[in-house]
């Protein structure tokens, strides 16, 4: 009986230590070591998305690489890196705080019969009962306590990942959706942008851009990995990556060649317009007269008419200076032509130009013609036609006509025969010549009218070349092209001194023909026949001009 009386006493002492070290652990963790352990915990998270102080460094940060010199965007791979070295830090900093000033610290020290700070009891009594009493209650609670911090910290982060995770998914979102739209914006305008230096002529469906502060290279300035609205230079320096945030007004290069390319070029569409025809034929007076039409119409507010680069207005100069200082220009040289650039304007819609300029040898045969790589994105072609050069044309001559046409330095190549070296080749490089536009141009009219042997070009050209005996030339440009119109254009007398602003708005004719086919509005400005009609009214000639200067060998 005693035996059994001793157990129980036993029991009920060894449940009311239990009991008593259950009501202490409820005390400490409910109190003290849960909120401790769980605001440390918060503390270290925050700490670790940092750092808050601007300037500080961050070793997690992942370099620049050596393809693109711009930083990563925060949210494509360093918001998780932060996210889950602050997780990291909190939990460690928990068990940190539980294993060290609660366990190594107060509870050791209770065990000792010290107080929590470590001083020890005045009385063997005291120190009986915080060894006993208090200590195993307060170990119980602090690891209750890191417990409870570590499941509701760990909730937290888990619910802040998922926030993460929308946050980052949004902006994974928003990078194909304004890359689509850009996209789609550029084909609704039909902008294709090409490259115009000599050599290159690549398609750019997206420019290098140089970065204004360290002229760094940048070729991925768009939405993506490195940024959605904005990238961050290696140097520091923000760009815009799209073209609403103002990635326009930077400095853009080929990605092929690194060469300039005009601002407009990404932001209207590019019309593409060589001038084809034979060496001496009169490309590069007829595209001097053609530029000088085309601000002839803008001084009457049909137009707004401007370079796009500093270069295109110095080349246009330089030219009209030799013009004004001869009356003639120098023959095209040199290998595939540099496009001259012009942004057209004709109400709310605007275009940007590129006029090419080969030199005649380049359709010389059917080799060198293949070497034009820019014809691959021709949207309209000028056939400047010689007709001086076509033999059927000279055996219609008599010897005082005859002695005219060769003081106007008749091109080596007739008009049939560029055609039909150009034709074929153009339909291979472009796929499309059934759907193209080609303006005839026949240059060097002034002398023509003075020419008795043959009719005066008058309203209806494509009539005249066939009276004339290039029939098949007429035939064969209704039936290749899309659409096929004609002009007689005197170059000399829209360019050089004292120019005829009538004849000036006729050579620009053919030019705002092909605008209109690309959706320009310059349709009404062409004329009702694509030619011209009446005599042509000479200006004065310089004492010191003369005959056999007026016509280039371009």
């Amino acid at each position: 009986m005693n035996g059994g009386k001793d157990e129980s006493v036993e029991l009920l002492v060894v449940l009311a230590l239990f009991g008593w070290a259950a009501v202490v652990a409820a005390a400490v963790c409910g109190c003290r070591t849960l909120w401790e352990f769980l605001g440390r915990g918060i503390q270290a998270v925050w700490r670790g998305l940092g750092p808050w102080q601007t300037g500080r460094g961050d070793p997690r940060l992942t370099g620049v690489g050596g393809g693109e010199p711009a930083h990563l965007a925060y949210w494509w791979r360093q918001s998780w890196a932060d996210a889950l070295s602050a997780g990291r830090a909190g939990l460690r900093t928990v068990w940190s705080a539980f294993t060290g000033p609660w366990l190594n610290g107060t509870v050791k020290n209770l065990f000792r019969g010290r107080r929590p700070a470590g001083r020890p009891g005045s009385m063997p009594l005291t120190r009986f009962l915080l060894a006993v009493l208090i200590a195993p209650g307060t170990a119980a609670g602090a690891l209750v306590g890191a417990v409870l911090a570590t499941l509701l910290l760990g909730w937290g982060l888990v619910l802040f990942a998922l926030l993460l995770a929308v946050v980052w998914l949004g902006w994974a979102a928003a990078v194909p959706v304004l890359r689509g739209l850009e996209r789609g914006w550029a084909l609704v305008r039909g902008i294709r942008a090409r490259c115009p230096h000599p050599g290159c002529y690549a398609p750019v469906p997206l420019a290098l851009h140089r970065c204004p502060k360290c002229q760094a290279h940048h070729a991925e300035l768009r939405p993506g990995r490195y940024g959605v609205l904005g990238h961050v230079c290696r140097c520091g320096h923000r760009l815009p990556a799209t073209r609403l945030a103002g990635r326009g007004k930077l400095t853009a290069l080929c990605p092929r060649c690194e060469q300039f390319l005009p601002r407009a070029g990404g932001t209207m569409r590019v019309v593409h317009m060589p001038l084809v025809g034979g060496t001496s034929s009169g490309k590069t007076m007829l595209m001097a007269a053609m530029v000088e039409g085309l601000h002839a119409w803008a001084r009457q507010g049909e137009l707004r008419v401007e370079y796009a680069t500093v270069d295109d207005q110095r080349t246009q100069t330089g030219l009209t200076q030799e013009l004004n200082r001869t009356g003639w220009a120098h023959a095209t040289t040199g290998g595939p032509p540099r496009a001259l650039m012009l942004t057209v304007t004709r109400g709310r819609r605007r275009r940007l130009l590129y006029l090419y300029d080969p030199m005649g040898e380049s359709v010389s045969d059917a080799e060198r013609v293949r070497a034009q790589q820019y014809l691959a994105h021709t949207d309209g072609v000028v056939l400047v036609a010689d007709v001086l050069a076509d033999p059927k044309v000279r055996g219609l001559l008599s010897p005082a006509d005859s002695d005219r046409a060769n003081r106007a330095r008749p091109s080596s190549q007739g008009p049939w025969e560029t055609y039909q070296r150009l034709t074929g080749e153009l339909a291979a490089l472009t796929g499309r010549r059934s759907r193209m536009s080609v303006a005839t141009v026949v240059t060097k009219r002034d002398v023509l009218d003075q020419l008795g042997s043959l009719p005066v070009p008058g309203a209806h050209i494509g009539e005249w070349l066939t009276g004339i005996g290039l029939d098949r030339l007429v035939r064969a440009l209704g039936h290749d092209f899309g659409a096929a119109r004609y002009w007689a254009v005197s170059a000399h007398a829209a360019t050089g001194t004292g120019p005829l602003e009538s004849e000036q708005r006729r050579a620009a004719e053919p030019v705002l023909w092909l605008l209109a086919a690309s959706g320009l509005r310059t349709g009404p400005l062409t004329g009702s026949g694509g030619s011209a009609a009446g005599r042509l009214v000479r200006p004065r000639r310089r004492p010191d001009e003369t005959r056999e200067g007026r016509y280039s060998k371009a």
